[in-house]
C-alpha cells in the first residue's frame, strides 16, 4: 500500500452514477489524477472526461493493479464485487449498506471515530447519508454533556435514490411532486429508520442509546435536512452547544440551514439551536448537508486518505 492516497491508484466503481460522478469531481478538486473508473457492462467504453469506463467484473477488480477502490454501487453488487477487490490486495471503501453493520468491519466518519479505520481487514464501510451529518453534530454534544436520547426526523432529497430519481423529478410536473418512500417497510418502520439508529449507535459506540427516527423522501434534488431533538445527562445551554458546534470539524453554524444552502459545500450546516422545554436537559436543532458530498463521496475519500496516510 502506498504511503499516501496521492501515490495510490484509485478505482471508482459505479463511476457513472450520482455519487460516482461527485466522487470523480471531488478527486479532481483534491488533485488526484491516478484514477481508473468502472461501471456496468452497458457503460463500458464510455468517456468520462479524461477517463474511459472499464467494466466492473470480478476479474477486473482482482487484478491487483488498483490500491484503493471507492464503491458507489448497490448492496447486491457490493457483496459480489468487494471481496474480489480485496482478494487482489486493494482496500475497499464501500458506500452501500452491505457491510455497515457487519461485526469487525469499521463504519467510519473520520471526524467522529477515525481511529477505527485503522482496524480494517481490507473493507471499510461508509455510513448512510443521514448518519454521517447526524454523528458529526451529535459527537461534540455527547463529549460535553453525555447523550441520553435522540429523536430525529429526516427530509431526504431524491438524489439519495440515484440519478434516475433525480431525472424523474426534473421531468415530472410540479403537481405530481410528492413524498416517496422508496425504502423497505417491515410493518412498523422503514429500514432507513432502523439503519440510521443502528449505524449511529455503532459509530458513536453507544449501543444502548435510544434513537427514534422518522425518514421521508421529499421532492428536492440535492441536500438532506434533519430535525433533531437531543436529551443529555448534564445541562447544556444553547449558547454552549453553538460554541461546541462552531468548533467541530466539518460543521458550520447557519441561522437557518436548508438543502439549498448545503448543496455543493462540504460542511454540515447546523442551526435553530434552542432549548426543548418538554424534557429535562433537552435541545432542538436543525441540520442540512449535501448528501452526495459529505453524505457519501467526500466521507469515503476522507476514509481512504486516513487509511493510506497511516500506512
Amino acid at each position: 500500500m502506498p504511503s499516501s492516497l496521492r501515490d495510490a491508484c484509485i478505482g471508482v466503481v459505479g463511476a457513472t452514477g450520482a455519487v460516482g460522478s461527485v466522487t470523480l469531481d471531488l478527486l479532481r478538486e483534491r488533485g488526484y489524477d491516478n484514477v481508473r473508473v468502472f461501471a456496468s457492462e452497458r457503460s463500458a467504453g464510455k468517456r468520462l472526461g479524461a477517463w474511459t469506463v472499464e467494466e466492473a467484473t470480478p476479474d477486473a477488480l482482482a487484478r491487483g493493479d488498483v490500491d484503493v477502490f471507492l464503491f458507489s454501487v448497490g448492496t447486491s453488487a457490493s457483496r459480489k464485487l468487494v471481496p474480489h477487490a480485496v482478494a487482489g490486495g486493494a482496500v475497499a471503501v464501500d458506500k452501500s449498506s452491505a457491510y455497515r453493520l457487519e461485526p469487525g468491519i469499521p463504519l467510519v466518519v473520520p471526524e467522529v471515530n477515525g481511529g477505527r479505520a485503522l482496524e480494517h481487514d481490507g473493507i471499510l464501510a461508509n455510513p448512510n447519508c443521514c448518519t454521517i451529518p447526524l454523528t458529526c453534530v451529535l459527537q461534540p454534544l455527547h463529549e460535553a454533556a453525555g447523550l441520553t436520547r435522540v429523536h430525529v426526523a429526516t427530509y431526504q432529497s431524491v438524489s439519495g435514490a440515484g440519478a434516475q430519481s433525480m431525472e424523474r423529478l426534473r421531468n415530472e410536473p410540479q403537481a405530481e411532486h410528492d413524498l416517496r418512500m422508496d425504502w423497505d417497510f417491515d410493518g412498523e418502520e422503514f429500514d432507513e429508520e432502523s439503519k440510521l439508529r443502528a449505524e449511529t449507535q455503532k459509530i458513536m459506540e453507544l449501543p444502548d442509546l435510544p434513537i427514534q427516527a422518522t425518514c421521508v423522501r421529499v421532492p428536492v434534488l440535492v441536500g438532506h435536512a434533519e430535525a433533531v431533538w437531543v436529551e443529555t445527562e448534564r445541562d447544556l445551554a444553547p449558547e454552549q452547544a453553538r460554541a461546541l458546534l462552531a468548533a467541530a470539524p466539518s460543521v458550520r453554524l447557519e441561522d437557518f440551514p436548508s438543502p439549498a444552502k448545503a448543496a455543493g459545500i462540504d460542511d454540515v450546516l447546523v442551526g435553530r439551536i434552542r432549548r426543548d422545554p418538554t424534557v429535562e436537559h433537552g435541545l432542538a436543532l436543525f441540520l442540512a448537508s449535501d448528501n452526495l458530498r459529505k453524505g457519501a463521496a467526500l466521507n469515503a475519500i476522507q476514509i481512504a486518505e486516513l487509511v493510506t496516510d497511516c500506512y
